[in-house]
C-alpha cells in the first residue's frame, strides 16, 4: 500500500518480520565497511541483524537480495554512486545526527525509541544548509577535482579532520601505531 513503511519482507512467498530501526541498519553498514569481513560474512551479519527469525537455507539468497533492497531504500530513485567515497556513517556521525534531527524537528533522533530506516533516509535526503552540507559539498568538489572557492579553502584548512575521510589503509596504519604504543605503555 502507498505510504506504508515495511516492517516485514516477503521472501519466496513467506513473510519475515524485520528490525527496521535506523540504528540497526547503520550497524549493518558498519559490517559492510569492515575490511576484515568477507562478502559472505557481511551478508550473514545483514541477515542475522535484519530478520527477526531464522531464515531457512533455501531462502537465504532471496533474503539477502530483499535485505539489500531494504537497506538501499527500496524502490527510491537512485543517483549514480560517487566513484570516490564522500560519506562515512561512522566518521560523520557527529555531523549527520544533528542535521537529520533538525530535518526531523526533534532535539536528537538518537533519543527516539524508534525511527524507521526509510524515515531516516527521507530526513537525510532533506538536509539543507549547515555543517553537514558544507562538508559534503567540499568533499564532492575535491572528489571531482574541482577548485575550492576561497571560503571553502578556509573552511577546509580549519576543519581538515572533519572534512578528510580516512581510507581503510590509513586507518590500518593508525590502528597498528596505536597497538604498538599500547604495548610500550
Amino acid at each position: 500500500m502507498i505510504g506504508e513503511l515495511p516492517k516485514a519482507l516477503d521472501v519466496n512467498g513467506k513473510t519475515y518480520a524485520i528490525n527496521s530501526d535506523f540504528r540497526n541498519i547503520l550497524t549493518i553498514f558498519e559490517a559492510f565497511n569492515d575490511s576484515d569481513l568477507t562478502n559472505e560474512e557481511k551478508a550473514f551479519v545483514c541477515i542475522m541483524r535484519l530478520y527477526r527469525t531464522e531464515i531457512p537455507s533455501a531462502d537465504i539468497e532471496e533474503a539477502i537480495r530483499k535485505a539489500y533492497w531494504f537497506c538501499d531504500g527500496g524502490d527510491m530513485p537512485k543517483t549514480k554512486p560517487e566513484k570516490v567515497k564522500t560519506l562515512d556513517w561512522k566518521h560523520d556521525e557527529q555531523i549527520i545526527f544533528p542535521a537529520i534531527s533538525k530535518t526531523a524537528g526533534v532535539v536528537d533522533i538518537r533519543e527516539l525509541p524508534y525511527m524507521h530506516w526509510w524515515t531516516f533516509l527521507g530526513c537525510f535526503g532533506e538536509i539543507g544548509e549547515g555543517l553537514f552540507s558544507t562538508v559534503m559539498h567540499i568533499r564532492q568538489k575535491k572528489a571531482q577535482g574541482k577548485s575550492l572557492d576561497k571560503w571553502e579553502k578556509e573552511f577546509y584548512n580549519k576543519n581538515k579532520e572533519l572534512v578528510k575521510l580516512i581510507t581503510p589503509e590509513e586507518q590500518a596504519e593508525i590502528d597498528e601505531t596505536e597497538a604498538v604504543l599500547k604495548e610500550l605503555i
